[in-house]
């Protein structure tokens, strides 16, 4: 059921291919990875799951669209979403290593890759429509997919639509704790009647979680050209969507209100939410030269504009997804604005001769970021980077060897404000006094990284890989510049404009081994990453919130992945049985657990496939985690059952009809993800069943 296309990008890791993430429920970028070896996901609610990878999340792991950054602000706040839309795509692609340099810095994680055929590199020969249908029960949720392709007049036309809406998803039972269960434990028997009949209802079991719903709207069109000297093509995407926050700091602002200045507010009744909306247009075309010394040249420009508000206001009269509208008398604060402008091109230069398969990257990015309105925690940064990339690989018989090279030259721009304002000023006052106490800084960074991959083939099944690099990321932006109360993560950040660049060594040994019947990988890494950046609590408060400061310190991330399997013939098919496990550690040079480290995972699979008939049956094991940070609570283990069934159906008429049912959480486990920042108040989703139905003309 999974799509082995090569990458485009080079030697991906994992490849999930087109049809197999239109069969399966929909689900965030970093769920629908979440059982591929090495990859998991850090979750704030049902609407946002970004990707981690072997231990290492957030700027260390890039998202890509065709081979370009996605540009989002998923990168200022655990409550962000990635600004991304899986329908209609070819495939998914998880990279690491020397061809990753090629398109992005920074990216010691790896990178993931999402691959659509808006912009056709090759002439389409035959017109495709196709409509489909969604619905899920674990949040009543459905999804309204439409696409077409065809060449008209020599040019190749895409267009796809999805309209998605799912309401607050259901949990199992017991799955919420109640914030009094624990003081309950040490109260005194012997309560008066109506008491008792109080603490009943407010201890009644929760099965749903408020304000985890979520919508999205995507579109897409593209256009090109195609010949024998190359293509040209444009694009333009938009996407739109509202979600509900399931869990904001306020709960946690009031747990620390005694220890700080600031009034306890009653949020009781309140939605907060946020809605997004992102432009892009992309232009991009190649030449084929056919040159002794340049063969052909990628060229690309992307222009992005993306704004993220989050609001609060009164469930009467809270904006809904349909109107996008909000009755100004029920709200409880004002909105807050994160906006991302962002400016890209550049070209991929070709240079393949007979020793050598090389090319030649040079990029530009200018990127604007901007957080303005009520819970403003950082001032407007200004990015701007400069890059050369080089990548070469060449095949000598049974050792193929891949070399990456970059470098980037990066320059942050912001400001931090001198001192935290903890009492109340009036407007004028505030103005003057923020203006007056700001510090303005520009931090240029000079990166360079390279990465190394031997590939040896020992006989006809066995090969073995040995990828070591060395990767360079500068201080994001939150990092350099954070300057206050980030409710997402019930803390008061405070940046460091002094932050260094992190530098990751890292070291890979890869068996895979694979015949007609039976398949093995086993793999083993280590990443050191000198001058680590990381959150760290302190013992003070401001506006009722901990004051959490980034600082550095080396840091080490080991671990391991394998799999065996094996193929049977089984009636018009074939039977596919395996047993996977994947287990990180992080930790601190100077000793201690990194926080929210995914712990340690069993995947059981079968999958049975036929001509028209798929069937997938997955147990995923997650065992507890109980090497935690300071502070930070340990996580039980739990078990995910999913089931999918996928059918297709060639009718008279030339209709190509597919019907899938799935499942996911069929034993209907209580489930934390200790990745996520809201796991004790946010569990996972429970059982939930869903189909999908689509047509292909």
């Amino acid at each position: 059921m999974v799509d082995t296309r090569r990458s485009e990008l080079g030697s991906a890791i994992h490849l999930l291919g087109g049809d197999d993430i239109a069969s399966a429920a929909t689900r965030g970028l970093g769920d629908t990875l979440d059982s591929l070896l090495g990859v998991s996901s850090a979750d704030y609610g049902s609407a946002v799951s970004q990707p981690i990878i072997r231990g290492l999340a957030g700027d260390r792991v890039k998202i890509l669209n065709n081979g370009l950054v996605v540009r989002d602000v998923a990168g200022l706040g655990a409550d962000h979403s990635n600004d991304v839309d899986l329908h209609n795509v070819e495939q998914l692609e998880v990279i690491r290593g020397p061809s990753s340099l090629l398109h992005t810095n920074g990216s010691i994680g790896g990178i993931i890759n999402i691959v659509d055929n808006t912009i056709a590199r090759r002439d389409v020969t035959e017109a495709e429509t196709s409509v489909g249908l969604e619905a899920q029960t674990v949040s009543d949720g459905d999804s309204k997919y439409f696409s077409h392709q065809s060449n008209l007049g020599g040019l190749n036309v895409s267009v796809s639509f999805k309209d998605s809406k799912f309401e607050d998803f259901e949990v199992p039972s017991g799955a919420v704790i109640h914030s009094e269960d624990e003081a309950d434990d040490h109260e005194e028997e012997g309560h008066d009647e109506d008491h008792e009949e109080e603490h009943e209802e407010e201890h009644e079991d929760i099965r749903s979680i408020a304000n985890s719903d979520h919508r999205l709207e995507s579109q897409r069109i593209g256009i090109s050209k195609v010949g024998d000297w190359g293509h040209l093509g444009a694009s333009y995407r938009r996407n739109e969507g509202l979600y509900g926050i399931p869990f904001h700091g306020d709960e946690r602002e009031e747990d620390y209100a005694e220890e700080g200045d600031h009034e306890e507010e009653d949020h009781e009744g309140e939605r907060i939410f946020s809605t997004t909306t992102s432009d892009t247009l992309n232009f991009e075309g190649s030449l084929n030269l056919g040159h002794s010394v340049v063969k052909g040249i990628d060229y690309y420009f992307r222009e992005t504009d993306y704004e993220l508000i989050e609001q609060h206001a009164e469930e009467e009269g809270h904006m809904e997804a349909e109107g996008h509208e909000e009755e100004d008398d029920h709200d409880a604060e004002g909105p807050t604005l994160f906006a991302n402008d962002a400016r890209e091109y550049g070209v991929i230069v070709d240079l393949t001769n007979d020793l050598l398969s090389q090319k030649l990257a040079i990029e530009f990015v200018s990127e604007d970021t901007a957080i303005s309105g009520a819970e403003a925690f950082m001032s407007p940064v200004d990015n701007d980077e400069f890059t050369l990339g080089y990548y070469a690989s060449k095949v000598m018989g049974t050792l193929t060897l891949e070399l990456g090279i970059r470098h980037d030259q990066i320059e942050r721009s912001g400001s931090v404000a001198l001192e935290s304002h903890e009492e109340e000023h009036d407007a004028d006052e505030a103005e003057h006094d923020e203006e007056a106490e700001l510090a303005y800084f520009a931090v240029d960074t000079s990166n360079t990284s390279v990465a190394v991959g031997l590939k040896r083939s020992i006989g006809e099944h066995l090969t073995v890989d040995l990828n070591l690099s060395r990767l360079e990321r500068a201080p994001s932006s939150v990092e350099l510049f954070m300057n206050g109360p980030h409710l997402a993560t019930g803390r008061f950040e405070v940046g460091n404009p002094a932050l260094t660049e992190e530098k990751g060594t890292s070291a890979e040994l890869a068996l895979q081994y694979r015949d007609d019947r039976f398949f093995g990988t086993l793999a083993f890494f280590n990443t050191n990453i000198d001058d680590y950046i990381y959150l760290q609590d302190s013992s003070e408060f401001d506006h009722g919130l901990v004051v959490s400061n980034y600082l550095q310190q080396d840091a080490e991330f080991d671990g391991y992945e394998m799999e065996i399997g094996a193929i049977f013939p089984l009636g018009q098919g074939d039977l596919t049985l395996s047993f996977a496990r994947d287990a990180v550690t992080g930790e601190f040079a100077g000793g201690g657990y990194l926080p929210r480290i995914t712990p340690e995972r069993n995947i059981y699979s079968a999958i049975y496939q036929e001509e028209t008939v798929g069937l997938s049956l997955e147990l995923k094991d997650v065992a507890s985690q109980r090497d935690v940070s300071g502070g930070e609570e340990a996580t039980d283990g739990y078990q995910m059952l999913g089931l999918r069934a996928v059918k297709s159906f060639q009718l008279e008429n030339g209709i190509a009809l597919r019907v899938s049912v799935f499942g996911n959480n069929l034993l209907d486990d209580v489930a934390r993800n200790h990745s996520s920042f809201v796991k004790q108040e946010v569990p996972l989703p429970g059982r939930n069943y869903g189909a999908k139905f689509s047509a292909t003309f």
